[in-house]
Protein backbone atom coordinates (compact mmCIF):
# COMPACT_ATOMS: atom_id res chain seq x y z
CA UNK A 1 0.00 0.00 0.00
CA UNK A 2 0.66 3.99 -0.22
CA UNK A 3 0.20 6.05 2.04
CA UNK A 4 -0.53 9.63 1.05
CA UNK A 5 -0.12 12.21 3.21
CA UNK A 6 -1.80 15.57 3.19
CA UNK A 7 0.20 18.41 1.77
CA UNK A 8 -0.19 20.32 4.67
CA UNK A 9 0.13 17.36 7.38
CA UNK A 10 3.21 17.64 10.18
CA UNK A 11 5.30 16.22 11.15
CA UNK A 12 3.60 14.52 14.42
CA UNK A 13 1.05 13.43 11.66
CA UNK A 14 4.21 11.27 9.58
CA UNK A 15 5.23 10.34 12.78
CA UNK A 16 2.08 8.91 14.13
CA UNK A 17 1.24 6.74 10.84
CA UNK A 18 4.72 5.13 11.49
CA UNK A 19 3.58 4.43 14.98
CA UNK A 20 0.28 2.92 13.27
CA UNK A 21 1.66 0.86 10.44
CA UNK A 22 4.38 -0.58 12.73
CA UNK A 23 1.88 -1.61 15.34
CA UNK A 24 -0.21 -3.31 12.59
CA UNK A 25 3.41 -5.34 12.09
CA UNK A 26 3.89 -3.96 8.78
CA UNK A 27 6.94 -2.03 7.83
CA UNK A 28 6.53 1.69 6.96
CA UNK A 29 9.06 3.98 4.29
CA UNK A 30 8.60 7.34 4.30
CA UNK A 31 9.72 8.95 1.30
CA UNK A 32 9.49 12.70 1.14
CA UNK A 33 8.93 14.54 -2.26
CA UNK A 34 8.61 18.08 -3.71
CA UNK A 35 5.26 18.16 -3.01
CA UNK A 36 3.72 15.24 -0.60
CA UNK A 37 4.98 12.92 1.99
CA UNK A 38 3.87 9.09 0.99
CA UNK A 39 4.63 6.30 3.20
CA UNK A 40 5.16 2.90 1.57
CA UNK A 41 3.61 -0.18 3.63
CA UNK A 42 5.23 -3.66 3.51
CA UNK A 43 4.17 -6.63 4.56
CA UNK A 44 1.05 -9.23 3.50
CA UNK A 45 -2.59 -7.93 2.26
CA UNK A 46 -5.40 -8.24 4.83
CA UNK A 47 -9.27 -7.30 4.84
CA UNK A 48 -9.59 -3.86 5.85
CA UNK A 49 -6.24 -2.64 5.88
CA UNK A 50 -6.89 0.16 3.34
CA UNK A 51 -9.55 1.26 5.31
CA UNK A 52 -8.20 1.26 8.81
CA UNK A 53 -5.02 3.42 7.21
CA UNK A 54 -6.91 5.77 5.54
CA UNK A 55 -9.07 7.05 8.37
CA UNK A 56 -5.61 8.09 10.38
CA UNK A 57 -5.04 11.83 10.42
CA UNK A 58 -3.23 13.58 8.00
CA UNK A 59 -3.81 11.04 5.19
CA UNK A 60 -5.09 12.18 1.80
CA UNK A 61 -5.81 8.52 0.57
CA UNK A 62 -4.55 5.23 0.49
CA UNK A 63 -3.27 3.42 -2.89
CA UNK A 64 -2.08 -0.43 -4.01
CA UNK A 65 1.13 -0.62 -5.20
CA UNK A 66 0.94 -2.81 -8.65
CA UNK A 67 4.67 -3.17 -9.22
CA UNK A 68 6.29 -6.16 -7.44
CA UNK A 69 8.74 -4.09 -6.51
CA UNK A 70 7.32 -1.60 -3.62
CA UNK A 71 9.94 1.22 -2.62
CA UNK A 72 11.69 1.23 -6.11
CA UNK A 73 8.26 1.78 -7.92
CA UNK A 74 7.57 5.38 -9.46
CA UNK A 75 4.15 4.35 -7.93
CA UNK A 76 5.32 5.44 -4.67
CA UNK A 77 7.82 8.06 -5.35
CA UNK A 78 7.17 9.48 -8.79
CA UNK A 79 10.22 12.36 -8.36
CA UNK A 80 13.74 11.14 -9.76
CA UNK A 81 16.09 9.96 -6.65
CA UNK A 82 18.77 12.10 -7.13
CA UNK A 83 22.55 10.24 -5.35
CA UNK A 84 25.35 13.13 -4.23
CA UNK A 85 28.53 11.95 -2.96
CA UNK A 86 31.58 13.99 -2.62
CA UNK A 87 31.91 15.46 -6.62
CA UNK A 88 29.86 13.05 -8.51
CA UNK A 89 26.43 13.42 -8.76
CA UNK A 90 23.78 11.02 -10.65
CA UNK A 91 20.46 11.81 -11.60
CA UNK A 92 17.83 14.38 -11.67
CA UNK A 93 19.76 15.67 -14.85
CA UNK A 94 23.23 15.65 -13.98
CA UNK A 95 25.41 13.21 -16.18
CA UNK A 96 28.11 11.62 -13.34
CA UNK A 97 31.55 10.05 -15.13
CA UNK A 98 32.71 7.34 -12.90
CA UNK A 99 36.38 6.10 -14.53
CA UNK A 100 39.03 4.11 -13.92
CA UNK A 101 41.14 0.54 -14.23
CA UNK A 102 39.43 -2.92 -13.61
CA UNK A 103 42.03 -3.54 -11.16
CA UNK A 104 44.25 -1.09 -8.87
CA UNK A 105 47.71 -2.83 -9.60
CA UNK A 106 50.12 -0.32 -8.09
CA UNK A 107 50.15 3.89 -6.55
CA UNK A 108 52.02 5.26 -10.21
CA UNK A 109 49.22 3.50 -12.38
CA UNK A 110 46.41 4.58 -9.98
CA UNK A 111 47.42 7.74 -9.53
CA UNK A 112 48.23 8.13 -12.75
CA UNK A 113 44.62 7.45 -14.23
CA UNK A 114 42.88 9.49 -11.43
CA UNK A 115 44.99 12.84 -12.26
CA UNK A 116 44.45 12.45 -16.04
CA UNK A 117 40.14 11.24 -15.54
CA UNK A 118 39.63 14.21 -13.31
CA UNK A 119 41.13 16.48 -15.81
CA UNK A 120 39.03 14.96 -18.68
CA UNK A 121 35.94 16.03 -16.58
CA UNK A 122 34.78 12.95 -14.55
CA UNK A 123 34.24 12.96 -10.65
CA UNK A 124 34.30 9.71 -9.32
CA UNK A 125 37.51 6.74 -9.60
CA UNK A 126 36.90 3.41 -10.12
CA UNK A 127 38.95 0.47 -9.31
CA UNK A 128 38.86 -2.98 -7.82
CA UNK A 129 40.55 -3.94 -4.62
CA UNK A 130 38.89 -7.31 -4.73
CA UNK A 131 38.34 -8.90 -7.93
CA UNK A 132 35.84 -11.60 -8.61
CA UNK A 133 37.40 -13.54 -11.79
CA UNK A 134 36.60 -16.72 -13.02
CA UNK A 135 39.83 -18.39 -12.66
CA UNK A 136 41.03 -19.16 -9.27
CA UNK A 137 44.37 -18.60 -10.61
CA UNK A 138 43.77 -15.61 -12.14
CA UNK A 139 44.67 -12.13 -10.17
CA UNK A 140 42.09 -11.52 -7.21
CA UNK A 141 43.37 -7.85 -6.72
CA UNK A 142 45.68 -5.85 -4.18
CA UNK A 143 42.69 -6.31 -1.66
CA UNK A 144 42.97 -4.08 1.05
CA UNK A 145 46.53 -2.28 0.07
CA UNK A 146 44.28 -1.53 -2.88
CA UNK A 147 41.75 0.36 -0.60
CA UNK A 148 44.43 2.06 0.84
CA UNK A 149 45.41 3.44 -2.81
CA UNK A 150 42.33 4.35 -3.98
CA UNK A 151 41.79 6.29 -0.99
CA UNK A 152 45.18 8.10 -1.28
CA UNK A 153 44.41 8.69 -5.09
CA UNK A 154 41.16 10.48 -3.78
CA UNK A 155 43.13 12.53 -1.04
CA UNK A 156 45.29 14.35 -3.78
CA UNK A 157 42.23 14.59 -6.59
CA UNK A 158 39.07 14.73 -4.61
CA UNK A 159 37.27 11.90 -6.66
CA UNK A 160 34.81 10.03 -5.12
CA UNK A 161 36.02 6.60 -4.94
CA UNK A 162 34.05 3.98 -6.48
CA UNK A 163 34.91 0.26 -5.14
CA UNK A 164 33.47 -3.82 -5.46
CA UNK A 165 32.42 -5.44 -2.14
CA UNK A 166 32.19 -9.44 -3.10
CA UNK A 167 31.27 -10.43 0.66
CA UNK A 168 29.09 -9.82 3.70
CA UNK A 169 31.98 -9.64 5.88
CA UNK A 170 33.89 -7.31 3.72
CA UNK A 171 31.28 -4.65 3.92
CA UNK A 172 32.59 -3.01 6.71
CA UNK A 173 36.39 -3.20 5.60
CA UNK A 174 35.31 -1.29 2.25
CA UNK A 175 32.78 0.93 3.49
CA UNK A 176 35.97 2.37 5.52
CA UNK A 177 37.41 3.71 1.98
CA UNK A 178 34.94 3.90 -0.51
CA UNK A 179 32.33 6.39 -1.27
CA UNK A 180 30.33 4.60 -3.21
CA UNK A 181 29.67 0.41 -2.72
CA UNK A 182 29.48 -1.28 -6.15
CA UNK A 183 27.77 -4.98 -5.98
CA UNK A 184 29.22 -6.91 -9.37
CA UNK A 185 26.72 -8.62 -11.97
CA UNK A 186 28.12 -11.84 -10.40
CA UNK A 187 26.21 -10.72 -6.91
CA UNK A 188 23.48 -8.76 -8.24
CA UNK A 189 21.15 -12.04 -6.72
CA UNK A 190 23.58 -12.67 -3.12
CA UNK A 191 20.69 -11.04 -1.18
CA UNK A 192 22.64 -11.48 1.68
CA UNK A 193 25.09 -9.15 0.55
CA UNK A 194 22.30 -6.44 -0.65
CA UNK A 195 20.94 -6.92 2.46
CA UNK A 196 24.68 -6.36 4.19
CA UNK A 197 25.09 -2.89 1.89
CA UNK A 198 21.47 -1.87 2.50
CA UNK A 199 22.15 -1.27 6.15
CA UNK A 200 25.19 1.29 5.21
CA UNK A 201 24.66 4.59 4.65
CA UNK A 202 27.05 4.65 1.42
CA UNK A 203 25.40 4.87 -2.03
CA UNK A 204 25.47 1.64 -3.62
CA UNK A 205 25.84 1.10 -7.99
CA UNK A 206 23.99 -2.45 -8.72
CA UNK A 207 25.06 -3.60 -11.50
CA UNK A 208 22.84 -5.95 -13.79
CA UNK A 209 23.47 -9.57 -13.84
CA UNK A 210 24.24 -11.11 -16.96
CA UNK A 211 21.41 -13.12 -17.52
CA UNK A 212 18.51 -10.73 -14.77
CA UNK A 213 15.54 -9.70 -16.49
CA UNK A 214 14.29 -5.85 -15.33
CA UNK A 215 12.03 -7.47 -12.96
CA UNK A 216 14.83 -9.37 -11.06
CA UNK A 217 17.14 -6.22 -11.48
CA UNK A 218 14.33 -4.10 -9.42
CA UNK A 219 14.05 -6.72 -7.17
CA UNK A 220 17.72 -6.78 -6.44
CA UNK A 221 17.72 -3.20 -5.56
CA UNK A 222 14.17 -3.55 -3.33
CA UNK A 223 16.55 -5.72 -1.16
CA UNK A 224 18.59 -2.92 -0.52
CA UNK A 225 15.76 -0.15 -0.18
CA UNK A 226 14.18 -2.25 2.00
CA UNK A 227 17.27 -2.66 3.90
CA UNK A 228 17.09 1.14 4.89
CA UNK A 229 19.91 2.41 2.19
CA UNK A 230 17.92 4.81 -0.27
CA UNK A 231 20.66 5.57 -2.36
CA UNK A 232 20.84 3.19 -4.94
CA UNK A 233 21.70 3.72 -8.37
CA UNK A 234 21.28 0.42 -11.19
CA UNK A 235 23.71 0.01 -13.60
CA UNK A 236 23.13 -1.30 -17.46
CA UNK A 237 26.33 -3.33 -17.83
CA UNK A 238 25.13 -5.68 -21.06
CA UNK A 239 23.57 -9.14 -21.06
CA UNK A 240 24.08 -12.48 -22.64
CA UNK A 241 22.53 -13.19 -25.97
CA UNK A 242 23.43 -15.20 -29.07
CA UNK A 243 25.48 -12.90 -30.16
CA UNK A 244 29.01 -13.19 -30.51
CA UNK A 245 30.48 -9.89 -32.03
CA UNK A 246 30.80 -8.18 -28.33
CA UNK A 247 31.29 -9.41 -25.14
CA UNK A 248 27.83 -8.98 -23.86
CA UNK A 249 24.96 -7.53 -25.73
CA UNK A 250 24.29 -3.86 -24.57
CA UNK A 251 20.70 -3.08 -24.35
CA UNK A 252 20.18 0.56 -24.23
CA UNK A 253 16.64 0.68 -24.55
CA UNK A 254 16.76 -0.38 -21.17
CA UNK A 255 17.66 3.01 -19.70
CA UNK A 256 14.29 4.75 -20.95
CA UNK A 257 12.38 1.67 -19.54
CA UNK A 258 13.49 2.01 -15.90
CA UNK A 259 13.37 5.69 -16.05
CA UNK A 260 9.78 4.77 -16.97
CA UNK A 261 9.25 2.15 -13.70
CA UNK A 262 11.60 3.64 -11.00
CA UNK A 263 13.19 6.69 -9.79
CA UNK A 264 16.59 5.52 -8.91
CA UNK A 265 19.21 7.04 -11.20
CA UNK A 266 20.39 4.11 -14.23
CA UNK A 267 23.99 4.50 -15.45
CA UNK A 268 25.42 2.26 -17.94
CA UNK A 269 29.14 0.36 -18.18
CA UNK A 270 29.73 0.78 -22.10
CA UNK A 271 33.32 -1.04 -21.46
CA UNK A 272 31.81 -4.45 -20.52
CA UNK A 273 28.44 -3.93 -22.63
CA UNK A 274 30.92 -4.17 -25.53
CA UNK A 275 34.06 -5.57 -24.63
CA UNK A 276 35.93 -4.10 -27.02
CA UNK A 277 37.94 -0.11 -26.61
CA UNK A 278 36.92 1.29 -29.84
CA UNK A 279 33.34 0.57 -29.41
CA UNK A 280 33.41 2.40 -25.99
CA UNK A 281 33.10 6.23 -27.21
CA UNK A 282 30.27 5.74 -29.35
CA UNK A 283 28.39 3.67 -26.77
CA UNK A 284 28.65 5.59 -24.08
CA UNK A 285 27.54 8.77 -25.87
CA UNK A 286 24.77 6.50 -26.74
CA UNK A 287 24.10 5.76 -23.80
CA UNK A 288 24.12 9.72 -22.85
CA UNK A 289 21.82 10.24 -25.75
CA UNK A 290 18.72 7.42 -24.15
CA UNK A 291 19.08 9.24 -20.82
CA UNK A 292 21.72 7.66 -18.68
CA UNK A 293 22.07 9.50 -15.72
CA UNK A 294 26.23 8.27 -15.92
CA UNK A 295 28.96 6.23 -17.23
CA UNK A 296 31.37 3.59 -15.63
CA UNK A 297 34.02 3.61 -18.02
CA UNK A 298 37.31 1.17 -17.64
CA UNK A 299 40.15 3.61 -18.43
CA UNK A 300 43.99 2.39 -17.73
CA UNK A 301 47.18 4.43 -18.70
CA UNK A 302 48.83 1.17 -20.15
CA UNK A 303 45.84 -1.32 -21.70
CA UNK A 304 48.02 -3.21 -23.29
CA UNK A 305 49.78 -4.17 -20.08
CA UNK A 306 46.61 -4.38 -17.71
CA UNK A 307 46.47 -7.25 -15.65
CA UNK A 308 42.70 -7.05 -16.50
CA UNK A 309 40.54 -6.19 -18.77
CA UNK A 310 42.97 -4.04 -20.90
CA UNK A 311 41.01 -5.29 -24.22
CA UNK A 312 37.98 -2.81 -22.98
CA UNK A 313 40.28 -0.39 -21.30
CA UNK A 314 40.72 3.14 -23.08
CA UNK A 315 43.69 5.29 -22.48
CA UNK A 316 43.85 8.29 -21.32
CA UNK A 317 44.04 10.01 -24.83
CA UNK A 318 40.98 8.06 -25.83
CA UNK A 319 39.06 8.94 -22.36
CA UNK A 320 39.52 12.03 -23.47
CA UNK A 321 38.13 12.17 -26.56
CA UNK A 322 35.18 10.10 -25.11
CA UNK A 323 34.08 12.89 -22.73
CA UNK A 324 34.76 15.10 -25.39
CA UNK A 325 32.25 13.38 -27.53
CA UNK A 326 29.75 13.09 -24.68
CA UNK A 327 30.09 16.56 -23.52
CA UNK A 328 28.50 17.20 -26.74
CA UNK A 329 25.74 14.94 -26.71
CA UNK A 330 25.08 15.88 -23.33
CA UNK A 331 24.53 19.82 -23.77
CA UNK A 332 22.16 18.32 -26.84
CA UNK A 333 19.98 16.16 -24.49
CA UNK A 334 20.34 19.07 -21.56
CA UNK A 335 22.12 16.97 -18.83
CA UNK A 336 24.76 18.32 -16.80
CA UNK A 337 27.87 17.64 -17.11
CA UNK A 338 31.71 18.63 -14.85
CA UNK A 339 32.65 21.08 -17.58
CA UNK A 340 34.86 22.92 -15.38
CA UNK A 341 38.09 22.39 -17.98
CA UNK A 342 38.10 22.84 -21.45
CA UNK A 343 39.50 20.16 -23.62
CA UNK A 344 43.23 22.36 -24.28
CA UNK A 345 42.89 22.51 -20.59
CA UNK A 346 42.25 18.62 -19.83
CA UNK A 347 44.77 17.55 -22.45
CA UNK A 348 47.49 19.20 -20.30
CA UNK A 349 46.89 18.24 -17.22
CA UNK A 350 46.49 14.63 -18.19
CA UNK A 351 50.08 15.14 -19.58
CA UNK A 352 51.76 16.37 -16.63
CA UNK A 353 50.14 13.65 -14.94
CA UNK A 354 51.33 10.78 -17.40
CA UNK A 355 54.85 12.61 -16.82
CA UNK A 356 54.73 13.82 -20.84
CA UNK A 357 55.23 17.47 -19.90
CA UNK A 358 56.74 19.10 -17.01
CA UNK A 359 54.91 21.58 -14.96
Amino acid sequence: MIVVMRRNCSQAEVAHMVERVESLGLKPHVLVGVERTVIAVIGPERDGLKETLETTPGVSEVLPILAPYKIASREVKPEPTVVRVRGLTVGGGHLGVIAGPCSVESEEQIMATARAVKAAGATALRGGAFKPRTSPYSFQGLKEAGLQLLAAAREETGLAVVTEVLATEDVPLVARYADVLQIGARNMQNYRLLEAVGRTTLPVLLKRGPSATMEELLLAAEYILDAGNPQVILCERGIRTFENHTRFTLPLASVPYLHAKTHLPVVVDPSHGTGHTWLVPEMASASVAAGADGLLIEVHPDPEHAVSDGYQSLNLEQFRHTMELCRRVARAVGKMMNASLCYGEAATAAAVAEGAVRA
